[in-house]
């Protein structure tokens, strides 16, 4: 390998990021392993990881960048900080068109920038990966459980951003007592994965969701969904996953039912704006509409679950659904479903996120960067390169120039 340089942005967007691409560990570790690799710093006083940390690990700080062959950062690069003829990491948030990127994504083009969004990194089979998802579940769960402590006053947690790390947040869920309650989980990916993780610290019991709605248990126990178990075309109940995934418009929602059964919802599958709502506003003033928390992991405003109006806040990660009147509430009233829809979880546990980003994008990522990309991983997930759309991106030319 010819020398290589990478540089970890200091993150710049407003309020700032604490998680990092690269933890001091990590990028100890490359360098080791690629002997031409050198990995400098810009310093930063919000990381979650201190300078110290990445100076007691021999990671060098530089202010300018200029000379590195990549440069690596979390969240978007004020337009006016990209240096020009560069290749970026970083998450744009403008492959949906993000109106609030556009300034963003025309100023990458003009730079001549090569840019490389966590989010279009897919293997041979289009699937992505790398990302915050796990840790998305993870917290995400942890601040439904929350909520319906506080809800129900049977106990108080330490907020998960209050928490050093992920091994302190277990320590508080072994004071969790729950009463005989029922969870619905719906996705099969990694955030759902991550809500798991937290449910199987709880010792919370998986059964199937015929279970879920036919029996009733001494203790709290949760059902997983995947779409065959809260979609179906009309008046024809054979399920084809391929069919939903191309055509979501021709299903409709039959998870009503598990509104009827469940305590807590929480959605960690992707939605697709062409999908039905999971339930609506009408279902929720239904007398047997029984969810009484929904823990909105993917925070789709307005989106799969009709009760989630806003994103909420790390500092205030709750408000309250007043099914009457559709409106926001306050989060604990009797009358009101309480709603979490946090939406940059991750940033609870940002060290742990971003350990294990890190290592994803270590293992996953940087080997195609440094050798031969013979599977395309790289520039099947460039947005732009040389002042212009790559191919997968030409979709993206009324919002770039």
């Amino acid at each position: 390998m010819q020398s290589f340089k990478i540089g970890v942005l200091r993150e710049e967007k407003n309020p700032p990021d604490k998680r990092v691409p690269l933890t001091p560990l990590i990028c100890a570790e490359l360098m080791r392993k690629y002997k031409s690799l050198e990995i400098v710093v810009q310093q930063s006083k919000t990381r979650c990881y201190s300078d110290e940390e990445y100076t007691s690990f021999g990671i060098s700080f530089q202010e300018d960048l200029s000379d590195c062959d990549v440069l690596m950062g979390v969240k978007q690069v004020p337009p006016e900080k990209l240096i020009e003829g560069k290749k970026y990491f970083f998450f744009s948030h403008t492959i949906k068109k993000q109106p609030h990127n556009k300034i963003l994504m025309q100023a990458l083009i003009a730079k001549r920038i090569q840019m490389i969004d966590y989010e279009t990194l897919t293997d041979k089979t289009h699937n992505r990966i790398i990302g915050f998802g796990r840790y998305a579940g993870i917290v995400g769960a942890y601040n439904g459980i929350l909520g319906y402590g506080i809800k129900y006053d049977l106990f108080r947690l330490k907020p998960a951003n209050l928490c050093r790390d992920k091994a302190e947040m277990e320590e508080e869920l072994k004071r969790v007592k729950l009463p005989n309650i029922k969870i619905a989980l719906t996705g099969g990916g990694r955030v759902a994965n991550g809500v798991i993780e937290t449910l199987s610290a709880l010792r919370i019991r998986k059964v199937t969701p015929e279970e879920f709605l036919m029996a009733s248990y001494r203790e709290p126990v949760y059902c997983q969904l995947n779409p065959r178990d809260y979609v179906e075309r009309p008046n024809d109940h054979n399920f084809d996953l391929n069919d939903f995934y191309a055509h979501p418009e021709h299903f409709v929602s039959k998870f009503p039912i598990f509104t009827k059964s469940a305590d807590i919802f929480i959605s960690a599958h992707f939605w697709d704006p062409r999908s039905p709502q999971m339930f609506s506003q009408q279902d929720m003033q239904e007398k047997d509409f029984h969810l009484s928390v929904i823990a909105d992991v993917t925070c789709d405003v307005n989106g799969s679950v009709p009760s989630t109006i806003r994103a909420s806040t790390i500092s205030q990660p709750f408000y309250g659904y007043n099914i009457m009147t559709g409106k926001e509430d306050l989060p604990f009233n009797k009358d009101t479903v309480c709603i979490m829809a946090v939406d940059n979880l991750p940033c609870e546990l940002p060290r742990d996120a971003s350990d294990d980003f890190g290592k994803d994008l270590s293992e996953r990522v940087l080997p195609y960067i440094f050798g031969e990309d013979k599977d395309s991983i790289i520039n099947r997930a460039s947005i732009c390169m040389d002042g212009k759309l790559c191919e997968n991106f030409n979709y993206l030319s009324d919002y770039a120039y």
